[in-house]
């Protein structure tokens, strides 16, 4: 798991820069966005990325156990806590709208280009900061 982008010479779009430091704190989510490094699955339990890690052959009956369990609550009850939780973590628009815009014009830059080549060439990127 990780935040790759940065070795495209891109940044994390569609919430990355701002949904991640809610989760990990800020500078944990500083330094997996920056470096670009990919982390192991007990390490993104140990951050509070993942809250649970199941063996693959397990997933399915782990997850119906959970909706089965959940389901037994009462409706009201669920859909409370759903839109409150929800409520209580939205993020201002702006960021979001900001990050998209940095998304977008490092999109066109010869360094996400090269980023991109880089990565499919499987090779270093030479970034040249243009």
């Amino acid at each position: 798991m990780g935040q790759p982008e940065i070795n495209l010479g891109i940044i994390p779009g569609f919430g990355g820069t701002q949904r991640l430091p809610r989760i990990v704190g800020a500078a944990k989510a500083m330094e997996l966005i920056l470096t670009g490094d990919l982390i192991s699955a007990s390490e993104a339990k140990a951050i509070g990325l993942v809250n649970q890690i199941v063996p693959e052959g397990d997933v399915l009956q782990r997850v119906q156990g959970l909706a089965k369990k959940i389901a037994s609550k009462g409706a009201k009850a669920i859909a409370a806590v759903c839109e409150t939780l929800q409520a209580g973590l939205n993020v201002s628009p702006t960021g979001f709208a900001y990050e998209a815009e940095q998304f977008g014009k490092l999109c066109e830059t010869a360094d996400m280009k090269e980023g991109l080549s880089a990565f499919l060439e499987k090779r270093q990127p030479k970034f040249t900061d243009r």
